[in-house]
């Protein structure tokens, strides 16, 4: 999953990455909350407490947009397997979050209206961040039934990240 990651980033050692963490989110809003948490408890065991703000507000975005956009209109009551997962990776000078769903299309930042109450979460991330991308995901999502009598087909998504800097940059990383 890293390897996309790297395209346009300064070089990363791999055996440098100093923690990472994930967990699979349900297909239902509350998965937000417990994203959340989940970059909470996280950021807090690798004492980044201070960037739970901005990180959590991407976190937010960049769940919700999955589960918004990335999940079938009609999803089956129990996915096999969770269909959306949440990646924190952490180096010495960066820190990635990473939502990975089902779907292929590209995410898109729309400009929203005025009085509009959504479609600004990748403008939010775009600014919070301090880069942001996607990518195919490099491996199934989990697998779709499509009916009783037919099996079910691996599905690879994509990846949708973004990239903060810490404060205690490491030159050569």
């Amino acid at each position: 999953m890293l390897e996309p990651l790297r395209q346009g980033l300064p070089p990363t050692d791999p055996s440098g990455v100093a923690g990472s963490a994930s967990c699979a989110l349900p297909a239902r809003y509350e998965a937000v909350g417990g994203a959340r948490q989940f970059t909470r408890s996280t950021l807090e065991r690798w004492e980044l407490s201070d960037r739970f703000d901005d990180v959590a507000l991407v976190v937010s975005e960049l769940v919700t947009n999955a589960l918004r956009h990335a999940l079938p209109s009609d999803p089956p009551r129990e996915f096999p397997d969770p269909p959306v997962r949440l990646h924190l990776m952490r180096w010495s000078s960066r820190l990635v979050c990473a939502v990975r769903d089902p779907s292929r299309e590209s995410p898109v930042a729309g400009e929203a209206a005025d009085s509009a109450e959504s479609g600004r979460g990748l403008f939010l991330v775009e600014c919070v961040s301090d880069s942001w991308g996607w990518h195919p995901s490099p491996a199934p999502v989990g697998e779709f039934s499509s009916g009783a009598s037919t099996p079910s087909t691996p599905v690879y998504g994509k990846v949708v990240w973004a990239l903060f800097r810490l404060s205690d940059c490491v030159k050569n990383e």
